[in-house]
């Protein structure tokens, strides 16, 4: 009997065993199983995440862009409302006129002065010290536009050509390309309008002087005309 018993219970044990196997692989299978899916959860959030940044760093992009645009567009404005009050029209029309739309145009300036639109440009101490060193030798020129018009166009004109990827009517200032080249992207451009702007206003204004010239030759002429 006691043999009967002893072999009962090996058989169980035996029984048991290949159970107790079979269940620790099903679990060892579910945590495996488990690890891969967490794994694959994983590497598709990662790929989500990646892909929304992406598309987030187009639609930043395309804002800067629309910031920068603003930008122009004010000093556009501003150079336009600039030039309305000094045109030689405004010089032809009565005294109570050019008063009034010298109001207008102020009031106009004022208002576009109410919109402020800042786009920082992200800058190395190198890129920094080209951006002062360019706006300094602009600034130079500028200063002395009173003691030799014909003498700070040319050089303007010599400064514009080494921003531009035309081929230049004048001569290049390679100093300033190689200074210009040294600024960021962004400050490029900046310069480049602003070396525009002056070239326009410099133009503008000595339209404005040839026509002045050309209205005292006439005034001289008619009087003395009527001398004779």
């Amino acid at each position: 009997m006691a043999q009967a018993r002893i072999s009962a219970k090996a058989s169980e044990g035996a029984q048991q065993q290949p159970q107790q196997q079979q269940q620790q692989q099903q679990q060892s299978g579910g945590q495996l199983r488990g690890r891969f899916y967490r794994s694959t959860s994983m590497a598709d959030r990662s790929s989500r995440l990646l892909e929304n940044l992406d598309q987030l760093e187009l639609r930043v992009e395309a804002f800067r862009d629309a910031a920068s645009a603003m930008e122009q567009e004010k000093e556009i404005l501003l150079e336009m409302i600039h030039n309305i009050q000094n045109s030689q029209d405004m010089r032809h029309i009565s005294e109570g006129e050019r008063e009034e739309l010298n109001l207008t145009a102020n009031r106009l300036m004022g208002r576009t002065l109410t919109v402020e639109v800042s786009v920082e440009t992200i800058r190395n101490a190198q890129q920094q010290e080209s951006l002062l060193h360019a706006t300094k030798m602009i600034d130079e020129i500028v200063n002395k536009l009173l003691d030799d018009l014909e003498d700070a166009k040319m050089r303007l004109m010599s400064l514009y050509g080494a921003c531009t990827s035309d081929v230049p009517a004048g001569p290049i200032d390679q100093k300033f390309q190689s200074v210009v080249i040294g600024c960021a992207i962004e400050d490029q451009k900046k310069i480049k309008r602003r070396l525009e702007t002056l070239l326009r206003n410099l133009e503008n204004s000595e339209k404005s002087i040839t026509l002045l010239e050309h209205q005292k030759s006439s005034v001289r002429q008619s009087c003395n005309s009527k001398q004779d």
